[in-house]
């Protein structure tokens, strides 16, 4: 049975290794293999257990718990996997990490998989760090905050991952059965069971398939980076979807990412606004009619701004003097 890390004060700790250390130098000139390996057993201890007492909580007595307070205390950082080794006191923190992220809902995101979704969203993270985000045993938490359904999604995941669709097919059904939900990439990665492709097929299940998937730069920048929902269970109509994404996120940020006729913001929506459920961008001058996707021409609606617009309850020229009045 592996030996488990005693926590004590860390300079009584750092005492007792040094102590060890300077001990060692006699073993060193008795030029004996076994016995200087077996007397650095003690050392390795002594120096797992002044790493595990670095994190001061009284509740982390466990290799799982010290690991989390030890991410809790950088969210958004990038972390090495040896800082976390250090702080565990044991070598196999990385499973200590897979049940936090899928037993316990934390988001830690591999580096690898925060890589591939910096490079569809891109990110406020350092230069620095982005270039060594994608190195193996490296990991980040997203966000202090727990999802208590993640145990739940996580089974479903398990459950599609084995059947026979397609990636796409697979992210698409695993959405629908998350309507409304915040969804980690690592949850899609693992959906394509590994397949760095994952980020396009959500970008074409969006803007090809006109699903209403939302991230922190396509309509909820609330959102951190990585992390995906989709808002309603229906696709937008064929002309909608042609809109290319660098367009949609300039005209969301004009307008502040609010419906421009109503005000209304989806981040503080009230029970008064359960109608009111998703931004949509709408053309001014209509795509059928040869309208432009383009800045000028678009428009951020709420959806029921929106269909009424399409109903003839909201005019051309009172969309437009919205927007003159930015």
């Amino acid at each position: 049975m592996a030996r488990r890390s005693k926590r004590n004060d860390p300079e009584i700790l750092r005492k007792k290794l040094v102590d060890l250390l300077v001990d060692f130098e006699k073993k060193l000139l008795e030029q004996n293999l076994r016995d200087q390996v077996r007397a650095l057993i003690p050392a390795n201890h002594q120096l797992r257990d002044l790493g595990s007492s670095l994190v001061k909580d009284e509740n982390a007595d466990s290799a799982r718990d010290r690991v989390l307070s030890y991410l809790r205390k950088y969210p958004g950082v990038l972390v090495q996997g040896d800082e976390l080794m250090i702080v565990a006191g044991i070598s196999e923190y990385a499973r200590r990490i897979r049940e936090l992220r899928v037993e316990n809902g934390w988001p830690v995101f591999t580096g690898q998989a925060y890589k591939e979704a910096v490079e569809d969203e891109g990110s406020d993270m350092p230069a620095t760090d982005i270039l060594s985000v994608g190195k193996t045993d490296t990991y980040i938490l997203t966000e202090d905050k727990q999802d208590r359904d993640a145990a739940h999604r996580w089974n479903l995941a398990n459950e599609i991952r084995k059947s026979n669709l397609g990636v796409k097919s697979k992210l698409l059904k695993y959405f629908r059965e998350n309507l409304g939900k915040r969804i980690t990439g690592e949850e899609l990665k693992y959906l394509a069971k590994g397949a760095s492709e994952w980020p396009r097929r959500v970008r074409e299940l969006r803007t090809e398939d006109g699903w209403p998937i939302a991230t922190r730069m396509t309509g909820m920048p609330s959102l951190p980076v990585g992390v995906y929902l989709l808002e309603e269970d229906r696709q937008a109509p064929v002309h909608d979807r042609k809109i290319p994404d660098s367009v949609r996120v300039k005209v969301l940020e004009r307008d502040d990412f609010c419906c421009r006729f109503c005000g209304w913001d989806p981040e503080k929506s009230r029970l008064a606004d359960r109608y009111r459920s998703i931004l949509e961008l709408h053309h001014i001058e209509h795509h059928a009619k040869g309208g432009a996707n383009t800045q000028e021409n678009l428009i951020t609606l709420c959806n029921i701004c929106h269909d009424d617009t399409h109903r003839g309850n909201i005019s051309k020229s009172s969309l437009l003097q919205k927007l003159k009045g930015s």
